[in-house]
């Protein structure tokens, strides 16, 4: 311990009290009083630049406020400076300012006085430029002028080999100072440019110090003198005490080690610059140094130690000490302190070379990573060789960061590296630390994991301004970071943050915009450090609009408008109005109101009302309807009286009081003078006088009211008396005028003119006509006094003529002329041109005839996209059908038929179909082999030879072979491997042969040894992880690629990537998760693999990489059919249950068509997503993909571009993909839900395969339902229906109908029940106690159970269709019934669901132990939706009495009536004879377009296709140009469509794509503006109403036993109030009345108790009242604004057809396909017969093997007249073909179906709205197993109706059943004649 000296004692001694002196003396500043700055200075360094300075305080405080301002009007600027600054240099300084400045010291929150001062330079001075922020002087200053500055000229460069480490240690205590410290940095730039510096040359490390020494860089930091000087230039000023010796014996200890760069074997230098004395002890720390091999240098500057630099500085003392008085000098020393530096390097080096060689070293090996987690992982690694003392570990993150490192002893070979960066990677260098030296480093990275994430983000309680989300906790999190935010157009979303605890799971999110979608993104903090994020999407419910706008009062000028309020919150409306032109929109705001008078409207003007609810949050949708004011009215009754020579009286009545004038003007008829009077709005009569005698006036009378408007003007017309003349013999005679003046008999080129007269003294009349408008004469002609009648010809076809007939006396005088009106007919066009009996090489046209008379008909048919002639016909007037024969096969045909007329041709009508195709369908290879092929089809039921060929594409290599028509496979061999073979099928039916359909395909290579794969030293590639959004995804997703040669090969590869990585983000890849398939198409499709090939991700994506480019032309149709047929089936691995996705790439507009197929696929379930790049056609990727379009349609300019859609993409395929909710489509859209009736497989094509099921009219006839016969106990294994269970939020939409025989006990309608029969979920009905029961298990497991009862709900038990929702939530059951809210109960959450069970249909309760019971009834709709807001969505549009067509989509082959509905009957189809039924065979695939057959030869150009819809919005594609096609024919005006009403505002959208072409209307002449237009066809017949009298008995059939009083029905649509109705209305309404109960009678007979009567059952589905009102024609609006006939099945009569328009292009074909046709039987051989009569039933008969169908039967009598329903449009209880009566099978519950399996086309539309198939009529039960009664069938009588629907014609019949109960208790069979009236009667016509 050193001794303290006599003069610190003293010191030691006094310093207490000299510091409470000080406290004494300074008593503010001792109790807190922050000391001020002093001496503020200024000092002008350039133009711009202004140093201010002052002195640093007298006390204790921490930082400065520094304050600046130019005067006048400058902005105060404010600085924070450090501790140890007192200057700041102003950089925007101006010399013509004057400025103030203010220094503050502050301590903690303590300021002091401020330091203030002025500052004004001399005018003199320049202007400084731009203002910037003023910029503290930090270490340097800009010197004064007269400071020295060290130069850089000729300086000493040291030229050795020799290389060293050299260590500079540099003073930077506060006496250097900062404007010293810049000489300091200069010296050191000179020092090291003497030197020859690199990471393999001389190392140069620099450490600084003065209290505490710190490092600022290490000999190995850099790797060239570069960055070395660029270093020593920002060497930042440190201050602080002089503590040399402690800054020695850090560098020691830290700059030379091998760890820090120092190397073994070399010399190492040390160079001290210092300014003053050390405060502690140097000698020992320099003697260490030098003991290391360290030679010091000592550079001393101004107040140095002399003594003290020798006592650090190597021997010899003289030249390795240096001391310069100033530090403006010390440029006088580097040249001699780095020659003499460069010397000793040089000795070093000669010493050390001349040591013994070092001990045995080296460099850790194998360096291992493990155990990696998010925060940590661990580094292992074997021993060094030689003698380790420890290793040291470097690690650092790779894209920046400070290193760290962890040291081991050197026993040990392993460490763990904790508190890392999660998801980073680190750089790791790990070195063995000798004795004296440090190995090399062994390097390697390794990349932490990822955080953990939050897991099972939900979005739920969904309000319009609030939402809760809840999420999995996540272990050792900190807490959670949730953000929120609208998801905004702009892109600038208004983002809040909430940062809850760890316990937090569950939170609110409040104040929300209502109808606004919210992104809700959950992050798991750990610290400061946040994981991936979890992200959900929400839309906040919209404000509740108000409903249900009701329209009353209409007149010419006001309306009275009222609607259903809503419930709470509003604060008002917003009413607007504006007339169809649009140009001028009316607002106004009501308070709380339900109602509102709109007046001051323009008569007969078509109103859009839309009312808003206005609320705190804003606005609601706008409630929409129109309405048309009336028109002005007139006055009624206009007519004449008192009639004289001179004058008469004209007399009217008035329609209303507010008229306030008359215009009454009169002027003779043939010209002249017209008068006019203005009458008070009160008289209603006038004398008319001064008149001429014999002359016909026209009269005109105008209603004139207060607004100038004027009414329609009625006119009548009068003729004066003639005067008396007197004749030579005395005779008085009066000239009169003939007496009722008719034209009749029109036809195209006559009229027929007759009157009456009776007058001896007329001697003849004479006749003039002439056009109304024309030029031409009038011409006459003269009859004989005794003729009455006229005919005139030859006239002009559709031409207005005035006919004049004047009586001429015998005395040469005429009498008085009358005229009247008439046209000649126009040149009708034949009507309703149909086609059926379609078959491969012919089909049957038939037409109306039009009612003009005529000469024949001349049909033309041609081919539309094959080369063909034109071909033409023609026939007699009495001929209306026409077989056309000698046909292509499987080729569409245009037919046009026109009628011949004496004055020319009509319009053509038009008809487009297509003959059946002679080819086999589901061509496919299997048991490919190197030298053997097989091939197998669906055969063709007719055929009768197949001739089957393969031919070798390289070379001549043929086979061929006939088979029978039976065969379905055959087998190729002794092929050659690796070679490519075409197949082809030619289908023989007699002596007819079709085309071939061929495929191609490959044999498999010769089997050859595997090379040995050569050794690779690649890493395999790192599986990419799945994404949040597919970790639920369970589905079979198919990509379809386009392979085409457009595509190319770099393209291609893009793909393939594209394919990776997509693939890469799903989750489990497997049967037990998503399984991906893979095909490629251009001329064909080939699958790359299958859905079930791969088992895990990995395999899968070495699968997509080993994918080779294919190439050819783009035949996508044909590719999505072969992923139908041959990827999406059970062989391939598809599931059921599991959702279905197809993913479409492609490139270009398809060669062949896709609609059909894609609409085939989504009718099926199938969600389909279209990508489009480079030339795709945006229209047809609508047409492939599934609705909506901006979820499945994606569109990029390139492949380079595809990443921009990818997560979109990624996020919409797995959300479609999630089996618990997969999406499914329903009413035209993709929905998440489920459709039950397809799952249960109650579908048509499925159906008839459930053993007691059968197929009925539904609510409407156009819709299907299926009955649940007593037993038949529908279900389904639970696994199909619901793999992972029910939803948490679901509603379930069900339509059916009880029927009679419905049990009084309680039923299940749906159960779900679990392996032991149990009950888990459902609804029940007890029909005894008239209520509605839910019930399932709540999440503790407790059964539960909520019961609904009372009148609404006893409405279900009432016999008629009803449609039921039940909305099950978290928290409550609501149910809502026929659209109307019944009532809403509490409930617990549910929990899931078992899968290993069954879900059923109509089980009876009481068979809970026995399965074999169940309830019969009728289901039209079963859908289970994942959404609580369907049930208010849903307007029950199936429901007669609740559908408003306005807001309905087109009901299924809606039709019309017409006013003729009388036609000629339709021949007979050829006569075959009769087959042996064989039982029923599995149903067929439908018939596939033949593959692409062997290139020939160019043809020639095409047609073009139908202009495509626009492109999405800013994207504009310039397609390539297509090829110029041919001038079309003009096309046909089509008929206007449905007047919308107005939507609410949104934003705009992609356009959709072009709807199907409707057939042509009829050709018309262009009509002025209409009055209003006809009423539309009735409604369907509606229920019994309350207390009605009893109706007329039926026209057959004994009456049933009278039933009980029903109750009252629904609500009936309001009546039509429009004022005229036409002909065709009132004919088709006296139809309905006329038939009604015949209709029922047949429709609805079935079995009843009584052995002489016939029960009927209620009759048409439904209880419809009055249909609704359709508007009055309007005026043909602009484009976009459709005229006002309603939808199909309440239309008006068709107008005529249009004019003709011009030739247009021909379309693609599948645009306006025709609808399903009815499947006919083959014909028999050509020949002539009679009709049989009907044979006796037989005995129903043993199911036979399957065999082939039988030709069909002769066809039977006409049956008795129907009535005329616009919904029975081929619906599904007329129009139905009857199964040939020895066909009828028993009906066995356990093992035999009702109905045969289905035929013919299909349209392609939504399951639920198909049309009825024409063999899919239900049969009656025939047996009944266990004791039931025998039932047995005996069709009596056909009704043969002629259907006409938009795309589907044809004649089908109906069986009328009779079952009578025999006096043994059993039934018999009884025949009813059913007389028809007449020929008419027994066809009636429905048109559309």
């Amino acid at each position: 311990m050193r001794m303290l000296s006599a003069g610190q004692i003293i010191w030691c001694f006094w310093a207490p009290l000299v510091l409470l002196a000080l406290v004494s003396y300074h008593p503010s500043k001792a109790q807190g009083q922050v000391p001020a700055p002093r001496k503020l200075r200024f000092k002008v360094l350039s133009s711009s630049k202004l140093l201010v300075s002052w002195r640093e305080p007298k006390g204790d405080f921490d930082s400065y406020l520094f304050f600046y301002k130019s005067i006048p009007g400058g902005q105060q600027r404010e600085i924070i400076i450090s501790k140890s600054d007192t200057k700041v240099l102003i950089t925007d300084y101006s010399p013509s300012n004057e400025y103030t400045f203010s220094v503050i010291a502050v301590s903690g929150s303590r300021q002091s006085r401020p330091l203030q001062g002025r500052f004004k330079g001399n005018r003199g001075e320049i202007d400084g430029g731009e203002e910037t922020e003023p910029q503290r002087l930090a270490e340097s200053v800009v010197p004064s002028r007269n400071t020295n500055e060290i130069s850089g000229g000729d300086q000493f460069v040291c030229h050795t080999e020799a290389i060293a480490d050299i260590v500079i240690l540099v003073d930077g205590s506060w006496s250097i100072g900062r404007l010293n410290f810049r000489l300091v940095r200069m010296f050191l730039e000179n020092l090291v440019n003497a030197f020859d510096v690199g990471i393999d040359k001389t190392r140069i490390g620099l450490a600084q110090y003065s209290g505490d020494p710190r490092i600022e860089w290490q000999l190995n930091s850099f790797s060239s003198k570069d960055a070395v000087i660029d270093a020593v230039r920002n060497l930042p000023y440190k201050g602080g005490n002089t503590l040399t010796g402690l800054a020695l014996n850090y560098i020691l200890e830290n700059c030379f080690k091998p760890e820090s760069g120092a190397r073994s074997g070399i010399p190492k230098i040390g160079i001290l610059i210092t300014d003053g004395k050390s405060q502690d002890d140097v000698i020992p720390a320099a003697q260490e140094l030098r003991k290391a091999g360290v030679e010091l240098f000592a550079v001393g500057v101004k107040n140095a130690d002399e003594t003290e630099l020798r006592s650090i500085a190597s021997e010899p003392e003289d030249n390795h000490v240096y001391n310069v008085a100033d530090f403006n000098i010390m440029s006088s020393i580097v040249e001699g302190l780095t020659r003499t530096v460069c010397e000793q390097v040089e000795q070093q080096d000669k010493d050390i070379k001349q040591q013994q060689p070092p001990e045995e070293t080296g460099a850790p090996l194998d360096l291992v990573t493990s155990e990696v987690t998010a925060r940590s992982f661990r580094v292992s690694w074997n021993h060094a060789p030689g003698n380790v003392e420890k290793y040291r570990v470097a690690y650092y993150p790779s894209q920046g960061g400070g290193p760290h490192e962890a040291v081991v002893d050197g026993s040990e070979a392993s460490v763990v590296l904790q508190h890392l960066s999660s998801l980073t990677e680190y750089q790791l260098a790990v070195f063995a630390v000798y004795a004296n030296k440090a190995s090399e480093a062994l390097r390697g990275s390794e990349t932490t994991l990822a955080l953990p994430t939050v897991t099972g983000l939900q979005l739920f309680d969904v309000t319009h301004n609030a939402l809760k989300a809840s999420w999995d906790g996540v272990d050792g999190v900190s807490g959670y970071m949730l953000l929120y935010a609208p998801i905004t157009d702009d892109g600038n979303p208004d983002e809040r943050e909430i940062r809850v605890s760890d316990a937090v799971t569950e939170l609110e999110l409040d104040g929300l915009i209502p109808h606004t979608e919210y992104t809700v993104t959950v992050y798991a903090m750990f610290g400061e450090e946040a994981s991936n994020p979890a992200t959900k999407q929400e839309t906040t419910l919209p404000v509740s609009p108000p409903g249900n706008l009701q329209f009353s009062d209409i007149t010419h000028n006001s309306a009275h408008l009222s609607w259903d309020p809503v419930p709470s919150g509003v604060k008002g409306y917003r009413i607007m109005w504006v007339k169809t032109d649009g140009l001028v929109t009316s607002e106004v705001e009501v308070g709380p109101a339900s109602s509102y008078d709109l007046s001051d409207l323009t008569p007969l003007m078509e109103y859009s009302v839309a009312i808003f609810a206005l609320y705190d949050e804003g606005q609601s949708e706008p409630l929409t309807d129109a309405f048309t004011t009336t028109p002005v009215p007139g006055p009624v009754n206009l007519h004449s009286t008192d009639v004289s020579t001179d004058s008469f009286k004209v007399s009217w009545d008035h329609t209303t009081n507010d008229i306030v004038l008359y215009r009454l003007s009169w002027a003779p008829f043939t010209g002249g003078k017209t008068k006019e009077v203005l009458l008070g709005g009160s008289v209603n009569k006038y004398i008319l006088k001064g008149l001429s005698p014999s002359t016909e006036y026209e009269v005109m009378l105008t209603a004139i009211f207060k607004d100038k408007s004027e009414s329609d003007t009625v006119s009548v017309v009068e003729t004066t008396l003639a005067p008396t003349t007197t004749i030579p013999a005395a005779t008085t005679v009066t000239r009169q005028a003939v007496r009722n003046l008719q034209l009749s008999d029109e036809t195209t080129v006559s009229l027929e003119a007759s009157w009456e007269l009776d007058d001896p003294n007329v001697d003849r009349y004479r006749v003039a006509y002439g056009r109304i408008r024309g030029d031409d004469e009038e011409q006459s002609v003269l009859l004989d006094g005794g003729q009455r009648r006229v005919l005139l010809q030859p006239l002009i076809s559709d031409t207005q003529y005035k006919v004049t007939v004047t009586p001429v006396y015998s005395d040469g005088q005429d009498g008085i002329s009358i005229s009247a009106l008439g046209s000649t007919l126009p040149l009708l066009s034949p009507e309703n041109l149909r086609v059926f009996e379609e078959w491969y090489n012919r089909f049957r046209i038939t037409w109306d005839p039009p009612q003009s008379p005529t000469e024949g008909y001349r049909i033309i048919y041609q081919p539309i996209y094959v080369q063909g002639p034109v071909l033409e016909k023609m026939v007699g007037e009495d001929v209306n059908s026409m077989l056309i024969t000698s046909l292509l096969s499987g080729t569409e045909y245009s037919v046009q038929v026109m009628a011949s007329y004496p004055g020319g041709q009509s319009e053509p009508q038009l008809v487009s179909t297509k003959t059946l195709f002679l080819g086999v369908s589901g061509l496919s290879t299997y048991q490919v082999h190197p030298t053997s092929m097989c091939v197998q089809w669906q055969p063709l039921l007719h055929a009768t030879l197949y001739r089957v060929s393969i031919q070798s594409t390289l070379n001549d290599q043929r086979q061929e072979v006939n088979l029978g028509g039976g065969a379905s496979r055959h087998c190729f061999y002794d092929l050659t491997p690796s070679s490519q073979y075409q197949i082809s099928i030619h289908t023989r039916i007699q002596e007819m042969e079709g085309p071939s359909v061929s495929i191609t395909d490959m044999t498999l290579p010769a089997p050859t040894q595997a090379p040995t794969e050569p050794p690779t030293t690649e890493p395999s590639p790192t599986i990419p992880p799945a994404k949040e959004v597919c970790k639920e995804a369970k589905a079979d997703l198919v990509f379809l690629v386009d392979g085409s040669w457009s595509i190319g090969d770099d393209n291609f590869m893009k793909i393939t990537r594209f394919l990776y990585s997509t693939m890469g983000s799903l989750d489990l890849i497997g049967a037990d998760g998503t399984q991906v398939a893979v095909a490629q198409f251009s001329d064909d499709a080939r699958t790359e693999f299958q859905l079930s090939s791969h088992g895990n991700k990995e395999a899968l994506l070495e699968a997509i990489q080993r994918i080779r480019y294919k190439g050819g032309n783009t035949k996508t149709g044909r590719a999505i059919k072969h992923v139908k047929e041959s990827v999406f089936t059970t062989k391939a691995g598809a599931r059921r249950g599991v959702p279905k996705v197809l993913v479409v790439l492609t490139d270009g507009r398809s060669q062949d068509d896709v609609n059909k197929v894609s609409k085939e696929m989504q009718m099926e379930g199938c969600i389909i997503f279209a990508i489009g790049f480079a030339d795709a056609d945006y229209g047809e990727l609508v047409n492939i993909a599934s609705k909506p379009s901006d979820r499945h349609v994606f569109f990029v300019d390139d492949l380079d571009a595809v990443k921009k859609i990818e997560e979109q993409l990624i996020t919409f395929v797995c959300e479609a993909a999630t089996a618990t909710c997969p999406s499914v489509l329903m009413s035209g859209n993709t929905m998440a839900g489920f459709r039950m009736m397809e799952k249960f497989g109650l579908v048509e094509k499925d159906y008839s395969t459930i053993p007691g099921v059968s197929l009925e009219p539904g609510s409407f006839n156009s819709f299907p339902c299926y009955r649940l016969h007593q037993d038949a106990l529908v279900s389904q294994p639970t696994k199909y229906l619901h793999p992972e269970g029910l939803p948490s939020d679901y509603t379930i939409s069900m339509m059916f109908r009880l029927l009679p025989e419905t049990p009084q006990e309680p039923f299940g309608l749906w159960e779900i029940l679990d392996k032991d029969s149990d009950p888990l979920v459902g609804l029940i009905l007890d029909n005894s106690g008239k209520m509605l029961i839910f019930f399932n298990h709540d999440y503790k497991g407790d059964f539960q159970t909520v019961k609904f009862e009372g009148t609404k709900i006893r409405k279900i038990f009432h016999g008629s269709f009803h449609k039921l929702h039940v909305t099950i939530s978290k928290t409550s059951v609501k149910v809502v019934l026929d659209c109307a809210v019944v009532g809403e109960k509490s409930i617990n959450a549910a929990g899931n669901i078992t899968t290993d069970g069954n879900e059923v249909l109509g089980r009876m309760l009481q068979s809970r132990d026995r399965r074999d019971s169940s309830a019969p009834f009728q289901l039209q709709m079963f859908d289970i939706i994942c959404s609580t807001s369907w049930a208010s969505r849903d307007k029950c549009c199936e429901l007669p009495a609740m559908r408003v067509e306005e807001q309905c989509p087109l009901m299924p082959h809606a039709c019309t009536c017409s006013q003729d509905s009388k036609g000629p009957p339709g021949p007979s189809g050829p006569p075959g004879g009769p087959g042996v039924r064989g039982a029923r065979g599995d149903r067929g695939e439908p018939g596939v377009t033949g593959p692409q057959g062997p290139v020939g030869e160019v043809g020639p150009s095409g047609p073009p296709g139908p202009p495509g819809p626009q492109g999405p919005s800013g994207l504009s594609i310039q397609g390539p140009p297509g090829a110029p096609g041919e001038k079309g024919e003009r096309g046909e005006i089509g008929p206007a469509g449905p007047m919308g009403v107005p939507g609410s505002p949104g934003s705009p959208g992609r356009d959709g794509p072009p709807g199907a072409r409707g057939l042509p209307g009829n050709n018309g002449p262009q009509g002025q503006q209409g009055s209003a237009g006809p009423v539309g066809a009735p409604g369907a017949p509606g229920a019994p109403g309350p207390g009605g009298p009893t109706g007329p008995p039926g026209d057959q059939g004994l009456p049933g036993p009278t039933g009980t009083k029903g109750d009252k029905g629904e609500r009936g649509d309001v009546q039509s109030q429009a004022a005229v109705r036409a002909i065709a209305r009132q004919v088709c309404e006296q139809l309905i009345q006329s038939h009604l109960s015949r209709y029922n009678s047949i429709l609805n007979q079935i079995p009843v108790q009584s052995a002489v009567s016939v029960r009927t059952i209620p009759g048409p589905p439904g209880e419809p009242g009055r249909r609704g009102p359709p508007g009055p024609s309007g005026e043909q609006g602009p484009p976009g604004r459709p005229g006002f006939p309603g939808t199909n099945g309440q239309n008006g009569r068709p107008g005529e057809r249009g004019l003709r328009g011009e030739k247009g292009d021909r379309g693609s074909p599948g645009v306006g396909t025709q609808g399903p046709r009815g499947p006919l039987g083959p014909p028999g051989l050509p020949g002539e017969g009679r009709t049989g009569s009907q044979g006796p039933p037989g005995r129903p008969g043993n199911p036979g093997t399957m065999g082939r169908a039988g030709n069909p039967g002769t066809t039977g009598p006409p049956g008795p007249p129907g009535y005329c329903d616009q919904n029975s449009c081929l619906g599904y209880n007329i129009g139905v073909q009857p199964l040939p009566h020895d066909g009828y099978q028993p009906y066995n519950p356990a093992a035999v179906a009702y109905n045969a399996d289905q035929g013919g086309g299909e349209e392609e539309q939504d399951p639920y709205y198909r049309g009825y198939p024409p063999q899919h009529y239900p049969q009656q039960p025939s047996q009944m197993a266990n004791g039931h009664r025998d039932y047995r069938l005996n069709p009596v009588h056909y009704e043969d109706v002629e259907l006409r629907s938009p795309g589907v014609v044809g004649r089908f019949s109906r069986d009328v059943v009779i079952v009578e109960e025999s006096e043994e208790g059993g039934r018999t069979d009884s025949d009813e004649e059913l007389e028809p009236s007449t020929p008419q009667q027994q066809r009636k016509k429905v048109k559309d």
